[in-house]
């Protein structure tokens, strides 16, 4: 096995726990060179990435066709050993279906898997199996005793330095925002959090730029409260993706939604505390670290979930897998954590 590439153009969480598969390859064949594909905006997670050969760059936002077609040259230029398409979408297909590689790998769900060499069948939500369990199937059709691995990240020293100046002392990070409203936990809930948590250590609002000004709008609620005011800090949009991740790994703690930092936190084993509100864990998402801290509202209720991703609004417009998230259930894992 000598060239291996991996397709991968979906949003950033699902591109992180697709660093799981790059894990087995490297671990079983670790002579071989091995190139990802991903959409242009991701390539990022992979900057002085110790074992990826290549990153080949989809720019689905301009000239979207002309990319694809420029994607495909790439591949076909390679003549991989093997192809691995972890996405069931036409696109990827097409690219796997014509690449020129010698095995073309694929779940069973994407329209062209019927021109893949092998096709797998993706197990339903709900089955127990995690993300990284379902893409493992992938490969394990190469050799039975390719191993399962987490997903990782590799932060750099400069990614380390640039954090740096935030971690003399004790701190935990939240990571409050979400694509969707139904996985992201209310701003007066996090309020609410704030100004009743008992810790002394410092708090950092991380997220990208987009999620700037909902870390203001918590900092700007708390401005009231003398004890803590001073101690928590928007730092969302000051990182790139890996110094995030750097700076989650040296929490004492990190609070996160259903959604991106809490895979980034499993890439780099940080201790996190997952916030589920219109989704569950068993759709196969969970955090991975090894202290993981699962909160989801204790009540009974008949419409969670309502949708896999999360939606734009409660359907029912009550919310109450948020608004019934009590406040005890996320001081405890910090009480376990600082006890230790």
């Amino acid at each position: 096995m000598q060239k291996i590439g991996i397709i991968q153009t979906a949003f950033i969480g699902d591109v992180v726990l697709s660093t799981a598969l790059l894990e087995s390859l490297h671990e079983k064949y670790p002579t071989a060179t091995i190139d990802i594909v991903v959409r242009k905006g991701n390539e990022a997670l992979f900057a002085q990435h110790p074992f990826i050969n290549n990153v080949i760059i989809w720019d689905k936002q301009q000239a979207k066709y002309a990319n694809w077609i420029k994607v495909l040259k790439q591949l076909r230029a390679q003549q991989y050993d093997v192809l691995i398409n972890v996405q069931r979408y036409a696109a990827t297909g097409l690219w796997t279906a014509f690449a020129k590689a010698m095995v073309t790998i694929g779940f069973d769900k994407n329209p062209f898997s019927f021109l893949f060499t092998h096709k797998i069948k993706h197990e339903a939500m709900q089955t127990g199996l995690h993300e990284i369990q379902k893409n493992h199937a992938l490969i394990q059709l190469l050799e039975e005793d390719i191993p399962l691995c987490n997903p990782k990240l590799y932060p750099s020293a400069s990614d380390f330095e640039k954090v740096k100046s935030f971690q003399s002392q004790p701190y935990i990070c939240i990571a409050p925002a979400s694509v969707w409203y139904t996985k992201q936990f209310p701003i007066d809930q996090w309020v609410q959090f704030l100004n009743t948590l008992d810790y002394n250590g410092n708090v950092y609002i991380i997220g990208g730029p987009g999620d700037r000004k909902i870390g203001d709008q918590i900092v700007n609620a708390i401005a009231a409260n003398a004890r803590i005011k001073n101690r928590v800090v928007n730092v969302a949009g000051q990182f790139n993706f890996l110094s995030s991740a750097a700076m989650q790994k040296g929490a004492v703690l990190n609070y996160v939604n259903d959604s991106a930092p809490m895979h980034f936190a499993s890439a780099v084993n940080a201790p996190v505390v997952a916030i589920y509100c219109s989704t569950i864990p068993d759709f196969g998402y969970g955090p991975l670290s090894e202290q993981s801290f699962i909160v989801q509202t204790e009540k009974e209720l008949s419409c969670k979930p309502c949708g896999i991703h999360g939606k734009k609004a409660c359907p029912l417009a009550h919310f109450n897998c948020a608004m019934c998230i009590q406040m005890e259930q996320l001081y405890a894992p910090l009480l376990q954590m600082t006890q230790h």
